[in-house]
């Protein structure tokens, strides 16, 4: 029985969307790792205009008050805002933060940096809502995959809302850890969706025998992996902390200079590394070749990521390795999902075989 058109249209946006995902977490770990963050001082705009200047000359000379001015404004009816709402810790942080008063000297190469980071947010926000368009004909087959896919769309705009927020607080470290958080939940639905939209053909899965607490162990995986990421925007803020009262200089000093959130996060590596090596083995014990690739991406992500994060810690930080760290964990939080949805998915169909349905 051939796939309908419409299975296969939503499946090639729904990839496509996903991938353009990873290329924007790539493209904010560059934004991150170049000390763009703040390359534009407002948003959406950036230095008050849709396209951003390239020269000093083009702003005003007092171009520092005035966005540090903005950002106060602003973030005083935020933080009014999360006082009402009973998040007195975090309203108390906005200006608590050091960096709160302090504008960033104008630099073009870190403004277009941050203006491209934009600009393929913006393009994730069109791919986004073509997979909602594209999902319209599950409403009736398949209502879940429209919701997750709406869903999706949704989280987007609420995203692109935070964005805003980590500029106008100036990269507060709580801001950019949930605007992280969301960036893999939003990863997850997307998955999701995908995969439960080919749940007609059937013949693409391989029934397996369920294994005594391997359930468990995708799901633990997936969430240490969620938290160990987490853990990395709190690191990457301890360094450019660091950085920033070094003068960015002394590279091999910083790593001693870091707090227990840096040694915690860098032990519970090796956690993870036990753990996801038993997963993998695991999942090659069972009869599934789709469950026998996603154990090797998950062997490949886990073990470039441990790698990626040595050479960081014991070479200085090298700023082209920290995007390669974070896009490594974030793929690995994607393939240990879908690891986790796919052997669902495989025993339920064991299930089904073993006990077919009774016909009266």
């Amino acid at each position: 029985m051939s796939t309908p058109n419409f299975v296969s249209r939503f499946r090639f946006v729904g990839i496509l969307t996903v991938v353009a995902v990873y290329v924007l977490i790539l493209v904010g770990g560059i934004v991150r790792s170049t000390g763009s963050g703040m390359g534009c001082p407002d948003w959406p705009k950036c230095f008050g205009t849709w396209v951003p200047p390239t020269q000093l000359s083009q702003l005003p000379a007092n171009y520092k008050e005035i966005y540090t001015a903005q950002r106060v404004e602003k973030n005083k009816k935020l933080a009014a805002k999360l006082e009402r709402l009973g998040f007195h810790q975090v309203a108390g942080d906005i200006f608590a933060h050091p960096t709160q008063y302090i504008e960033t000297d104008f630099n073009p190469v870190k403004t277009w940096i941050e203006y491209v980071n934009r600009l393929v947010g913006a393009l994730i926000g069109v791919f986004v809502l073509a997979t909602v368009v594209f999902a319209l004909p599950y409403w009736r087959r398949d209502p879940i995959v429209f919701w997750l896919a709406f869903a999706s769309f949704v989280l987007t705009g609420v995203q692109g809302w935070l964005g805003s927020l980590v500029v106008s607080t100036n990269l507060l470290p709580i801001m950019v850890t949930i605007h992280m958080g969301l960036a893999l939940v939003i990863v997850a639905l997307l998955i999701y969706a995908v995969d439960r939209s080919q749940r007609g053909r059937e013949a693409r899965v391989e029934a397996v025998q369920s294994i005594s607490g391997l359930m468990i162990v995708l799901w633990a995986a997936v969430a240490l992996t969620f938290v160990q990421i987490v853990l990395g925007t709190q690191v990457r803020e301890q360094i450019d902390l660091v950085a920033s009262a070094a003068n960015y200089l002394n590279r091999a000093g910083w790593v001693n200079q870091l707090g227990g959130t840096f040694r915690f996060h860098r032990t519970f590596s090796a956690a993870l590394l036990l753990l996801n090596a038993y997963l993998v083995y695991r999942l090659y014990t069972l009869p599934s070749l789709r469950l026998h690739k996603l154990a090797t991406a998950i062997l490949v992500f886990i073990v470039g990521e441990i790698v990626a994060g040595v050479v960081l810690a014991y070479f200085s930080f090298p700023a082209a390795v920290q995007p390669v760290h974070l896009t490594l964990a974030t793929l690995l939080f994607g393939a240990q999902f879908l690891a986790l949805v796919a052997y669902g998915q495989a025993t339920k169909l064991r299930r089904q075989v073993v006990t077919p349905p009774v016909v009266a």
